[in-house]
């Protein structure tokens, strides 16, 4: 285990000459102290612009929403452009017709521009592209998935692509889902920066060959596209030349690949997606029942990185667990290993729009499976963060299982530690099921009274916090019967299991909430009906531990923190809980004996910690 490391992320201090934000810093300059104040009031304002920008958009057409919110954004940084590089004319490229705008909008997109022009060149460049999506009508956005990287996050991205030995000065780098240039304009500036010193066409050209997007939305390729001629003003205004393409408008899931780049990097989209016949047959080796957005450009990058060469990606937590992306890691596993992992910790309020849990991941395509880097990154601000250096974890032996990632430092331990135990749910014989009522396509058979035929309905409330059943039903909507009808016998559960709480949030205390459904219970009323909000653990075969210290087993705070290593979203899934790593059936007899006789409380914590290897 490698000891901790902390480290804040800054940007490089400026060279003389360098332009930062429209300004130049000459040599021997140093910042006054009134500068911060004034940052901070120019981020201010420009955040109350963005406000009435938003509120100025609500009283377009839906229609007419996505064009005006892309000449917006066009209007504000051609005005950033004209006040940072008054000789650079921006090409337009990908700029498809569309009405004007009104003077009260183009007014307010202007002055944004030029507000903007005091900020630092890549926030500056953040905040004018994500007036594009900030604009949009909300339901679009999400359909579209239209959240651009902050530069914080895409910045400590390309720096995990540096720590793994990336060469700037001759890398081939390719952003699948470009967007509006989160990360082709700091990896153009790092290209650059790796290139200091040549002549300004040769070093245009150099980037034009060696940098690349791929995009669909051609609004957001016209600002990819102008973001980079603004970071690359003076070489284009001194070479005398025209920008370079770098911006392809297509559909990145039917672009022939071609693999020679040495970096895929990107923030791709997350969501379901249907996929055509041929697309299933393509992307198959990555698919398991449904597609998403993610998965499949998580293939593409593959297809276009080189052999040794890095693919690094925004990823949703869920991958690691989940039981739809389990041919993703078996391929991933596979052919493209990863090699670190930044767990992502924003503080609330930092990001303008919500951000499902996600980390950083950087892998190797072709490279061997190796010990993963496990960081921290705490994200201060949209363009701030500080990173933690932790220890490391392997992937499992069959890479499409749940891969094991420390959610906080000190998993790291717990991790080494359940590597080891090959134990499963299915070798104390219990397997995992969903509670097979889902009540309201059954409402006329809710009762309030027993009767014939009435069986208990046992709802998620009748799992307790603290780990106790209690049959109850006191909710609105709820009902504590439910009245069977012919062709219903498979929602009736007839034996006594261990039932858990299907949906919890990161933020809670426990994630696994479980108590035992008592067998005497079920025997009394001839059987029970369970509710789809519940997870039953239900006796296969033989069982080698009983009901009662499995339920003890799971409301544990060890075993809390390895499902906390295993889960990225809020679901507590049967395929997760399956996972779990546990002690072996012989270990548990001394759990089995602490619950029989009543043992509760820290005493039969401590037992279970010890099992796990935790100190007590």
């Amino acid at each position: 285990m490698r000891r901790q490391q902390t480290e804040f992320l800054r940007r490089p201090e400026p060279r003389n000459g360098e332009l930062v934000g429209g300004c130049k810093v000459s040599k021997g300059s140093t910042p006054t102290t009134a500068a911060p104040l004034a940052r901070a009031v120019d981020r201010l304002e420009l955040t109350s612009a963005r406000v009435a920008a938003r509120t100025l958009a609500t009283t377009v057409g839906d229609e007419w929403r996505i064009d005006h919110a892309a000449q917006f954004a066009w209007a504000a940084l051609t005005a950033f452009a004209g006040q940072v590089h008054p000789k650079l004319c921006l090409s337009g490229r990908h700029r498809t017709a569309a009405a004007p705008l009104d003077d009260t909008s183009r007014e307010l997109a202007e002055r944004i521009g030029l507000e903007a022009a005091q900020l630092p060149l890549i926030e500056a460049l953040h905040y004018l592209t994500s007036l594009y999506p900030a604009m949009m009508p909300q339901r679009r956005r999400s359909e579209v998935g239209a959240f651009y990287t902050p530069p914080a996050l895409s910045e400590r991205l390309l720096d995990l692509a540096s720590e793994e030995g990336l060469d700037w000065a001759k890398a081939k780098a390719l952003d699948p889902a470009a967007g509006a240039g989160a990360f082709l304009v700091p990896a153009a500036l790092r290209m650059r920066r790796a290139t200091q010193g040549g002549e300004p066409a040769f070093v245009l050209a150099q980037l034009g060959r060696r940098l690349a997007g791929l995009e669909l939305d051609a609004n957001a390729a016209m600002l990819a596209q102008a973001a980079l001629e603004v970071a690359l003003g003076d070489l284009i205004v001194a070479s005398g030349r025209a920008a370079p393409n770098f911006i392809r408008v297509c559909d990145t899931l039917d672009a022939e690949p071609s693999a020679d780049f040495d970096l895929v990097v990107g923030n791709p989209p997350y969501g379901r997606i249907s996929l055509s016949a041929e697309q299933r047959v393509r992307f198959g080796r990555s698919l398991y029942g449904h597609a998403n957005l993610y998965g499949v450009f998580t293939d593409v990058a593959m297809r276009w990185c080189k052999p040794k060469g890095l693919i690094a990606f925004l990823t949703p937590t869920s991958m690691l667990g989940g039981h739809y992306f389990s041919a993703l890691r078996g391929l991933l596993a596979k052919e493209a290993p990863p090699v670190a992992v930044d767990f992502v910790h924003g503080r609330k309020g930092v990001f303008e729009d919500v951000l499902q849990e996600t980390l950083l991941a950087l892998y190797r395509r072709g490279g061997a499976a190796q010990r993963i880097q496990v960081h921290y990154l705490h994200v201060t601000s949209e363009t701030e963060a500080t990173v933690t250096r932790n220890g490391t974890v392997g992937l499992p032996t069959d890479g499409s299982r749940p891969w094991l990632a420390p959610r906080a430092p000190e998993h790291c331990k717990l991790i080494a530690q359940v590597e080891g135990m090959p134990s499963r749910l299915s070798d104390w014989g219990y397997g995992v099921s969903t509670g097979p009522l889902v009540w309201n396509r059954h409402k006329a058979q809710l009762a309030h009274k027993p009767a014939k035929g009435h069986h208990p309905l046992i709802w998620a409330e009748a799992v307790t916090s603290d780990g106790r059943f209690i049959y109850r039903a006191e909710r609105r909507n709820h009902a504590p019967y439910f009245r069977m009808e012919p062709g219903d016998a498979w929602l009736l559960v007839e034996e006594g299991c261990v039932l858990l709480q299907r949906t919890t949030a990161k933020e809670q205390a426990r994630r696994l909430i479980a108590a035992e459904l008592p067998e005497a219970f079920v025997r009394q009323h001839g059987g029970v009906v369970v509710e789809n909000h519940l997870n039953m653990v239900l006796p296969r075969g033989k069982v080698k531990v009983s009901a009662a210290a499995v339920a003890a087993v799971l409301n544990s705070k060890v075993v809390d923190d390895v499902f906390r290593c295993i889960s990225g979203s809020v679901a507590v899934s049967a395929y997760e809980l399956e996972a779990l790593p546990l002690p072996s059936a012989q270990a548990m007899k001394e759990i089995d004996t602490l619950v029989r006789k009543g043992t509760a409380g820290a005493k039969l914590e401590n037992a279970i910690a010890a099992l796990y290897g935790r100190p007590v």
